[in-house]
């Protein structure tokens, strides 16, 4: 499963009730492996340095012989030469198997039926489908008034203390825009693509995630581990993603509007104008302030 959108749309939320499932395996934002986890050394979702997890220690053995600097710097190079947005029209690069079979491998080592891809990037899910890889795109969309206010929140990396990227809100609408309109494409280029709102997973965590998984024809979902609006979530070997990653046990599964009060009426008048139609595709028009 590649879980698709924007930052802060809500996709960490989605990848962490997934992993609960059985037979599930949530993975984190696998884009950024190679240079968070094996070049730059972070914390695994477990909590762990990546290359102290004996999770990806495995993986990394059983896919590529173990984890080395070289071949993430292959990886990463190959990236910036073929994982463009602007290349989704038409994704035609010679090296693209290559770059492909990294991804392939590393899902194949994980030893699941199901592993868990929130990369985001409509550009990478276009790079696995056009080599082949057996995905299933989970689109997720939340309102960009939201997501403007979101991006625009000084967060501290729980890696480091640093500040996580901050953009204001005319450049998150634009991102907004463009990641949700190249992910409306993907279909097209022969993606199954089933899409999630954040609004609804958080109004009804349990049957959006039960409807999500009968699309996705996961059988029987047990979904014993949400009750309401709380779940309970188990460690994870995310190795990339938002603070919510590291989260252990009871979590309160509550819609955040912050943004209501948050985000000023200039701003939201900016983000209003820039996400016109997809907002009103995915149903965000009238909503009250």
């Amino acid at each position: 499963m590649y879980l698709g959108g924007l930052g802060r749309s809500g996709t960490t939320l989605l990848e962490r009730l997934l992993g609960e499932l059985p037979g599930v395996v949530a993975l984190g934002e696998v884009v950024h492996l190679w240079e968070r986890g094996v070049i730059a050394e972070e914390l695994c979702g477990c909590g762990r340095p990546f290359p102290a997890c004996p999770f990806w220690r495995q993986v990394g053995q059983r896919a590529f012989g173990g984890w080395t600097r070289g071949h993430a710097e292959r990886v990463l190079t190959l990236r910036r030469r073929i994982d463009r947005t602007r290349r989704i029209a038409r994704i035609d690069h010679p090296d693209l198997a290559e770059y492909a079979r990294a991804y392939r491998s590393l899902y194949e080592a994980v030893g699941s039926a199901v592993v868990v891809d929130s990369s985001k990037h409509a550009s990478l899910a276009c790079c696995l489908v056009a080599s082949g890889v057996d995905i299933r795109v989970v689109h997720v969309v939340r309102d960009p008034r939201a997501v403007a206010h979101s991006w625009g929140r000084l967060v501290p990396r729980p890696e480091d203390g640093r500040p996580m990227t901050r953009w204001g809100p005319a450049r998150t609408a634009l991102h907004w825009w463009a990641q949700n309109a190249a992910l409306e494409l993907l279909p097209g280029r022969g993606a199954r693509v089933t899409r999630v709102r954040y609004e609804d997973l958080a109004a009804a965590p349990a049957a959006t995630l039960k409807d999500l998984a009968e699309r996705l024809e996961l059988a029987d979902p047990d979904l014993s581990f949400i009750e309401g609006h709380t779940a309970w979530l188990g460690p994870s070997h995310t190795a990339s993603g938002n603070p919510m990653r590291f989260h252990v046990g009871r979590v309160e599964l509550q819609r955040d509007d912050s943004w209501r009060s948050g985000l000023p009426g200039g701003d939201r008048r900016v983000v209003t104008a820039l996400t016109w139609p997809l907002r009103a595709r995915y149903g965000y028009v009238g909503v009250a302030a």
